[in-house]
């Protein structure tokens, strides 16, 4: 994974963008790849952002993004108020942010939701990247949820036992409000790790897998 992303350009700092259209999004989905990527290269500047997240949920968010990532300099992290749901409705203000971002930030990787997801957020945000950033190498991870949507990815990144443990320890402490949800529990996605470790024979058996729409090398 390592030699495909770090270019000699980028060989001294790789900038990553990380898009959520909610709290917990962007740790379920690529959160064992954002610490694989932290205790890999040495320089590392993330600009993390989740489009919906109020009241407890935005505390939850910033929290939780703050843990994964611990020890990283130069972070920074965004908790915008867009309303959950009601994306597709929002798209002007939304596609705006977007415009701005590609301005303020240029990543050497990004990460974010697959654009055959079910959620109408979920896939109004992956649109919107590669709407937005067409020259770059972005990566669409997946979230397991009850429409039983998840499919096929070809680009595996292999983690440790530890990072997985680690992954799942700061997505059960930060994120309480959804304990009551019956998809959200470790089992949930350690399955999902043990999957997608199975797909791509992972020294540890675990994984995370995300969609490339297009790579060049």
């Amino acid at each position: 994974m390592l030699p495909l992303l770090l270019s000699p350009q980028t060989q001294t700092l790789l900038k990553v963008l990380c898009l959520g259209a909610h709290a917990d999004d962007i740790e379920i989905g690529s959160g064992g790849m954002i610490l694989r990527l932290a205790e890999e290269v040495p320089g590392l500047a993330v600009r993390w952002v989740v489009f919906s997240g109020v009241g407890p949920r935005k505390v939850e968010a910033e929290s939780s993004a703050a843990a994964f990532l611990d020890g990283i300099r130069q972070k920074h992290i965004e908790v915008l108020d867009f309303r959950d749901g009601y994306f597709p409705f929002q798209g002007t203000d939304i596609k705006n942010y977007f415009e701005a971002l590609k301005h303020d930030f240029n990543p050497s990787l990004i990460l974010t939701h697959w654009r055959g997801d079910a959620h109408q957020d979920h896939r109004l945000v992956a649109e919107l990247t590669h709407n937005t950033f067409r020259d770059h190498l972005v990566l669409e991870y997946e979230i397991p949820k009850y429409d039983g949507d998840l499919g096929n990815p070809a680009f595996f990144v292999p983690l440790t036992k530890a990072q997985v443990r680690h992954k799942l320890k700061i997505i059960g402490k930060h994120f309480r409000s959804q304990r009551g949800r019956s998809w959200f529990s470790d089992e949930t996605f350690l399955a999902m790790a043990r999957v997608r470790g199975i797909g791509c024979n992972a020294a540890d058996g675990l994984a995370e897998a995300f969609y490339a729409r297009k790579i060049v090398f």
